[in-house]
């Protein structure tokens, strides 16, 4: 019998080994590279996943297949890589939409009122700024050196604005400034006429700074915002849509982050007819740090679409990203695509992603993509998540079980749900405001 407990002991133990060395092996797989001592994921090279033999001499976007683009964007098969993803300043350069594209299978285009098919000649929304001491705020015109430096339009709606408008405001935060409060630009539109409206924010290197962007009104607009994040600076921009039930707004946003700098970044999406706002972030030093959040509530016949783009394009860099959505009444659609790109070069990036939707009522539809692009395994780590659904029958048990109304414990389950971006924001009247539109929207639910 003492044999065999022997020879027992003796196969755990081996398994054990066994089973210690497999893990340890996965975990260096997946873990930061170190030294001489990097091993890659199975099935990846360098280059990226290279899962069939028959890929073996083909390089990872395409081969012969792919193109480049104007402007020096990158190549790639369209529509296949978000490394390339056609871009250009002009917009004959993207041809006629017709819906079936990647970027724009979930719009409708029929409501986009004129911002993919005519010139975009009305009249910009005003802007107005309160801005503390030491900002600058300033309008330049197109040729100025610093235009066109953070991101080239992908889609033909970004481009036609960049054609389009005449002059841009710029917001300055110069180096090693601390801005005592926020600086926010009041966007208030008083027309349908499409329009074009450009703006671009420079934080200087070691400079830190809270910027909102308010828009309000009513507008046809289609808007590019540059963000320019310099070396060691903290910048956080706020994009706030709460226009009138009329409105129609599409926003590009494009982020430079520089070395060691820190961008957060937050969208809230509440009113307009449809809001299509498309940010996106490129490390261009090692060190740097994004956080991208989003809010959006959308009532009946409502669309409300959110397409981002983070892109480890260097080493050793960090990205954390977190939508939030709500959605009641008939036809109320929400759209939220995700793309992380993890270029060959990005070895020990950290990066998650992670959307969450809730359905209030019937009716109503929300389209969640996330999608992860790995060109190299040697990362710290990498991964998304998607949800969708309804009220949580559990929670609502647990609070009405305790005596809460049973729309008074909806209520909190929102609120609750949603106050995890909310409190993102960290511009206290903001918040406060938010929170009470947020608390608005529930009280038609229940009436």
């Amino acid at each position: 019998m003492s044999k065999l407990n022997d020879v027992a002991e003796n196969v755990v133990e081996t398994v054990a080994e066994k089973v210690s060395s497999a893990v340890e092996g996965v975990k260096a797989r997946i873990g930061a590279p170190s030294g001489d001592r990097r091993v890659r994921i199975d099935g990846f090279t360098e280059e990226g996943e290279n899962l069939s033999p028959l890929n073996e001499s083909s390089p990872v976007l395409g081969g012969d297949s792919s193109k480049s683009h104007s402007h020096g964007a990158g190549a790639g098969i369209p529509d296949s890589s978000r490394a390339g993803r056609m871009t250009s300043f002009h917009r004959a350069d993207f041809g006629k939409l017709t819906g079936r594209e990647e970027d724009w299978r979930f719009t409708p285009l029929k409501r986009l009122r004129g911002l993919h098919t005519e010139e975009l000649t009305g009249t910009a929304p005003e802007v107005a700024v309160v801005a503390p001491e030491g900002v600058t705020v300033a309008g330049i015109g197109r040729d100025d050196s610093r235009i066109g430096t953070a991101g080239i339009p992908e889609d033909l709606v970004a481009a036609a604005a960049w054609e389009a408008f005449t002059e841009a405001t710029l917001v300055s935060i110069p180096k090693d400034t601390q801005a005592e409060g926020t600086v926010t630009l009041s966007i208030t539109g008083a027309g349908t006429d499409p329009a074009a409206q450009h703006i671009l924010i420079e934080a200087g290197a070691f400079s830190k700074a809270v910027v909102v962007l308010d828009h309000k009104g009513s507008a046809t607009l289609s808007q590019n915002v540059e963000i320019l994040v310099g070396d060691g600076a903290e910048l956080t921009v706020i994009s706030v849509q709460d226009w009138d039930d009329d409105a129609v707004h599409a926003s590009a946003q494009y982020a430079r982050i520089g070395r060691d700098a820190r961008f957060k970044h937050v969208v809230v999406s509440l009113g307009g007819d449809l809001v299509r706002v498309t940010p996106s972030s490129k490390f261009t030093a090692t060190g740097g740090d994004v956080e991208m959040f989003g809010l959006y509530y959308a009532d009946a016949g409502q669309h409300l679409e959110q397409r981002l783009f983070v892109d480890h394009a260097v080493p050793n860099c960090k990205s954390r990203v977190m939508y939030k959505g709500a959605l009641q009444g008939k036809d109320a659609h929400t759209v939220w695509v995700g793309d992380v790109l993890i270029r060959k070069e990005a070895e020990g990036t950290d990066t998650y992603e992670v959307n969450r939707n809730l359905l209030l009522t019937d009716g109503g539809r929300a389209d969640s993509v996330p999608n992860l692009e790995i060109e190299t395994g040697l990362i710290e780590g990498a991964g998304h998540a998607s949800a969708t659904g309804r009220f949580d029958d559990e929670h609502l048990f647990y609070l009405m079980a305790r005596g809460i109304p049973e729309d008074i414990a909806r209520r909190l389950v929102v609120r609750g749900f949603l106050n995890e971006i909310i409190q993102q924001i960290r511009v206290p009247e903001l918040e406060e405001r938010l929170t009470a539109a947020v608390e608005r929207e529930l009280a038609q639910v229940e009436n």
